[in-house]
């Protein structure tokens, strides 16, 4: 059990350390090839954060454990907005410019309702998976098309999150040592955390669902807090909301379109799936009030997280 503990949180670090390379890297080649560095950014402030469940899932998929990559690409939605954008706003009052997180929101909304409906039968087929895969290539086109909507202050925090040095050769080394730390790492977590679960009585859909989900955003959650100091509030809200809806659209329709009929149980259907969906609502009044998501609102987000998780391990007895 200490050796599973001890090796789940080294395998959170080097996601951690994977991704923010990767970010960097992945920012640094795109400068380069002369892509506008607004539209790097609205991609990367979608991505950065769901890359370590993305990695994680690629390894689960990999060992036939798809049940611990369903529940973490759902879990990691719910942890998102309550843990990570509830400490966030908690830690300073985050004000919101970016005039597509409520057309985004809307589409995690729907996103979550379509997984939802579409499991009813048991589970997400190829079929299924691949129109969740086109739907995320539909809101990548919108959101590039809407990009010169923005304002100023917009852009200049996007630029200023995706600066970075140093030239191409290094970019490359970026990536590369990225991507073996984030497949590492992945391994180490998808290795390790079942057996931390089955000690606490989890099977691996919870698993994923509760301690990976969980695992994988603390070091998000802390960027967040430091992001909303600085006053970054559009990139903190930009993470938490793109990054569920890369889970849903791009996370779960490749898992389903590359390997094959993703089983969803029916307890999932009835449970975890509304709750992601009532945690995205709760965005709603936020997104639609004055822009503003205040200490009071990122501590009711927070108590919800809280009632989730002593409801899930509550159901395990």
């Amino acid at each position: 059990m200490f050796e599973a503990i001890m090796f789940t949180l080294f395998g959170l670090l080097l996601l951690g350390l994977g991704g923010d390379s990767l970010v960097k890297g992945a920012s640094g080649l795109a400068q380069g090839l002369r892509i506008p560095p607004f539209t790097v950014g609205l991609c990367l402030v979608a991505v950065a954060t769901s890359l370590p469940e993305l990695a994680v899932n690629a390894r689960a998929l990999v060992s036939g454990d798809r049940a611990l990559a369903l529940g973490n690409a759902v879990g990691s939605n719910i942890v998102n907005i309550g843990l990570t954008l509830g400490l966030a706003a908690l830690a300073a009052p985050l004000v919101l410019r970016w005039r597509a997180l409520s057309p985004l929101l809307a589409v995690l909304l729907l996103a979550t309702l379509a997984v939802a409906l579409m499991s009813l039968d048991g589970g997400l087929s190829r079929i299924e998976g691949v129109i969740l895969l086109l739907a995320f290539a539909a809101v990548v086109a919108f959101t590039a098309m809407r990009a010169g909507d923005e304002s100023p202050e917009v852009r200049a925090e996007v630029d200023a999150f995706i600066a970075t040095r140093g030239g191409t050769g290094l970019n490359v080394i970026r990536v590369v040592v990225a991507a073996a730390l984030l497949w590492l790492g992945a391994g180490w977590i998808v290795g390790h955390v079942p057996m931390i679960g089955h000690a606490l009585g989890m099977d691996s859909l919870v698993a994923g669902l509760v301690l990976v989900a969980i695992g994988t955003a603390l070091p998000e959650a802390a960027a967040a807090v430091a992001g909303a100091r600085r006053g970054q509030g559009d990139i903190v809200a930009g993470h938490v909301i793109g990054s569920s809806v890369f889970n849903l659209l791009l996370v779960l329709g490749g898992m389903a379109a590359v390997g094959g009929t993703v089983p969803v149980p029916a307890s999932f259907v009835r449970l975890e799936l509304p709750v992601a969906f009532l945690f995205a609502l709760l965005l709603v009044p936020l997104l639609r009030g004055n822009t503003t998501v205040s200490r009071g609102e990122g501590g009711l987000l927070l108590a919800a997280f809280a009632a989730w998780v002593v409801l899930e391990l509550a159901l395990l007895r």
